[in-house]
């Protein structure tokens, strides 16, 4: 089993437990042996927790020998980005602020893949409180791009992206603010899905931007990307912005796109500092959408490149706030020698927290000071809105959107050390958690000149996410297979 765990992905997997060809137990054991033979190249983990895992297992195992039903991803192990609270792990954020925090609760959206039947092995590598475009910022060290050990996963949920892309495990679960979960989809050639907010509770996932927050799967195909919607979509109680939701994400997933109006915007896909390469892929992939019967239709979104400028007032005003409460009094990290109650929170978190954290707190807190809030955090609000108001008519004329998911492929650790260029890797994804529609990232190849996989975006009305996940699976039809096989070792990447 072990030996070709990587080959399998989630529905396959399901089945076979199911049906009693391999074990539950088999299945876990082979993804822990595959994160202890590559892992240490890729670091996509920051903690392996082998005890859940076979014990899920077993109660799987169990369940089955006893004739009940097993859940629908009975036996697959899934792996969660370390902002997400799981009794029996520690949450860290990769970050020296909580470096040994226990959760003390579960989160829904993890609580609810873990009753669909999934094997816990583990929490995953991600950027500092997720705030980056890289990995590089996390306190536990970078992850690795499983193609090219040399260049980054992308970010904040580098880790997640690279532990389906090297056959670790066949999903994942990360979140995605501004394009973290789609941009390393993009960069590792894996399958990487951002819901409507509100269709994926958010409730025990430590806050960035609780207005941008969403939680979303990566997964080697947009099949199994759908299977984990089934589980992680709907109401709950505790997240006010979560709303009812029962429907299959798989049943018409196969329907094709014949008669679908797909929007096009030229403007943004010949932008200033796009890749030729990407510009290409995109290209193909409008003409594979159109050769499956759907018509191509040009949209504008005039206000799109406003996008970046509204989300670094919007973010870092919310993120100024939500991490106001570490502060070493409760829990996270505390200097031993504090004079007083002052000396120790200034000193905790001056210590506890990275260089880019602390520049979003500064510049949260500048923004939201008197005199400048006026200035700039009224005009992005008002920004936001004619974004989603640019969406809402190009709804009105398409089905959904197609433009590239990142304006390059991935880069060389320490390419980017300006964050303003870090912060442009998200020019086309950030507009959509401004809107809070779906999108998600199809690999569609990989580049000519650099051989690095690329990633096409497709983004949707809100709540029509069913819709988007066929159209994604047209897309991904018309194109062989391009996850990270077993022994890749162009560029001195993944060895088996």
């Amino acid at each position: 089993m072990s030996a070709y765990i990587e080959d399998l992905d989630a529905a396959l997997i399901a089945k076979a437990v199911k049906e009693g060809s391999i074990s539950a137990l088999e299945v876990a054991q082979a993804s822990l042996d595959a994160i202890d033979k590559r892992d240490p190249q890729i670091h996509a983990f920051i903690q392996v927790t082998p005890e859940l895992a076979l014990k899920a297992a077993q109660d799987i195992d169990n369940a089955r020998a006893q004739g009940k039903e097993l859940p629908p991803l009975a036996g697959v192990p899934i792996a969660f980005k370390d902002n997400m609270h799981l009794i029996g792990s520690r949450t860290t954020c990769a970050s020296h602020m909580l470096e040994n925090y226990e959760s003390v609760f579960t989160a829904t959206a993890v609580q609810r893949m873990l009753d669909a039947g999934c094997v816990p092995v583990g929490k995953l590598n991600m950027d500092e409180f997720a705030f980056g475009s890289s990995t590089e910022s996390s306190y536990f060290g970078h992850t690795c791009n499983p193609y090219d050990i040399e260049r980054v996963p992308g970010g904040s949920s580098g880790g997640s992206a690279a532990a389906v892309a090297s056959g670790m495990v066949p999903l994942t679960l990360g979140s995605d603010t501004g394009g973290s979960i789609r941009q390393p989809a993009s960069f590792c050639g894996v399958v990487g899905f951002k819901p409507t907010y509100g269709m994926v509770s958010r409730y025990g996932i430590v806050a960035f931007g609780s207005s941008l927050d969403q939680v979303g799967p990566f997964g080697r195909s947009v099949h199994d990307v759908a299977l984990a919607m089934n589980a992680l979509a709907g109401r709950d109680e505790r997240d006010c912005t979560s709303q009812p939701w029962n429907i299959d994400f798989t049943a018409d997933l196969n329907s094709g796109v014949e008669g679908m109006k797909i929007g096009i915007v030229s403007s943004l896909n010949n932008a200033e500092g796009v890749e030729a390469e990407v510009v290409d892929a995109i290209n193909k992939a409008a003409q594979n959408l159109t050769a499956a019967g759907a018509e191509l239709v040009e949209v504008e979104l005039p206000h799109a490149a406003a996008a970046i400028a509204a989300y670094y007032v919007l973010a870092p005003c919310e993120a100024f706030s939500n991490l106001a409460r570490f502060d070493g009094v409760r829990y996270g990290h505390r200097p031993n020698d504090a004079r007083d109650l002052a000396d120790m929170t200034s000193r905790a978190r001056a210590e506890g927290f990275g260089p880019e954290v602390k520049r979003r707190i500064m510049l949260g807190a500048h923004l939201l000071a008197s005199g400048v809030y006026d200035k700039y955090y009224y005009p992005a609000q008002q920004v936001r809105a004619l974004i989603t108001e640019d969406y809402k008519k190009a709804y009105e004329q398409v089905d959904a959107i197609l433009m590239p998911t990142s304006p390059h492929t991935a880069f060389k650790f320490g390419e980017l050390s300006n964050p303003t260029q870090m912060y442009l890797s998200d020019m086309f994804t950030i507009s959509l958690n401004i809107a809070g529609n779906a999108g998600i990232s199809v690999p569609v190849g990989f580049g000519s000149a650099s051989g690095l996989p690329i990633g096409a975006q497709l983004i949707g009305p809100a709540f029509q996410d069913h819709k988007l996940l066929r159209i994604a699976a047209s897309l991904e039809a018309s194109y062989e297979a391009t996850q990270c096989a077993p022994g890749f070792t162009k560029k001195g990447g993944l060895l088996s």
